[in-house]
């Protein structure tokens, strides 16, 4: 995974992060600049990541709604797997007609000399992480649990264009990429526009 990091004064916008990659790459420096950003600051995270470990979206996602950040979510390119979790924990996400995210089943690997007992630990513990795991991605998103269930198994490919209109995520169409984060500078520097607080976008932007 490629991590990027731009130290940037408060007047030149927020700090802006890359996740490129399996998200358990670098675990520890992605941990390190959420750190560095104040409670409550604001951030943004562009996501192009297949997914990775269950335990480091978790470690992550707890970052970011325990320190309050206000945290947009860009989807580059691919948000998939576990890298769905810290996407859903931002307040603002944002995606393009070609962003790609893949909703599935929790998958799980042992060690090649895992005793049977302890493999029907591990089991029985996935099963249950499995379960709570979903449901809690429909809580970030705010969409009923059935719903969730229904792209989760077997497994859906969810277009950006598709996110936007179920209402989970801003669509901004490719040719617009330009100027998008212009014009919502300018909006909040005449104070024409507001932080959004909610987790679920309310302005999301419906495909034509």
């Amino acid at each position: 995974m490629a991590l990027e990091h731009e130290d940037q004064q408060d007047d030149e916008g927020p700090l802006e992060i890359a996740i490129v990659g399996d998200l358990t790459d670098h675990e520890s420096e992605l941990t390190d600049k959420l750190l560095g950003i104040e409670p409550g600051g604001d951030c943004t995270i562009y996501f192009d990541s297949p997914g990775g470990s269950p335990y480091c979206a978790m470690s992550l996602m707890t970052l970011i709604r325990m320190r309050r950040l206000n945290v947009t979510g860009v989807v580059t390119g691919e948000c998939s797997s576990a890298a769905l979790w810290p996407f859903a924990a931002c307040r603002r996400r944002i995606v393009t007609p070609f962003s790609v995210l893949l909703f599935h089943p929790m998958r799980w690997q042992s060690e090649e000399n895992v005793g049977l007992a302890e493999a029907a630990e591990w089991a029985r513990h996935f099963g249950s992480l499995e379960k709570d795991m979903d449901d809690l991605l429909a809580d970030l998103f705010q969409v009923p649990h059935d719903m969730m269930s229904k792209w989760i198994t077997p497994g859906k490919y969810v277009s950006g264009r598709e996110l936007a209109e179920a209402g989970l995520a801003e669509l901004v169409e490719f040719s617009e990429l330009d100027t998008f984060f212009a014009d919502q500078d300018i909006a909040l520097s005449n104070g024409s526009a507001h932080r959004l607080k909610a987790h679920r976008p309310v302005e999301a932007r419906k495909a034509t």
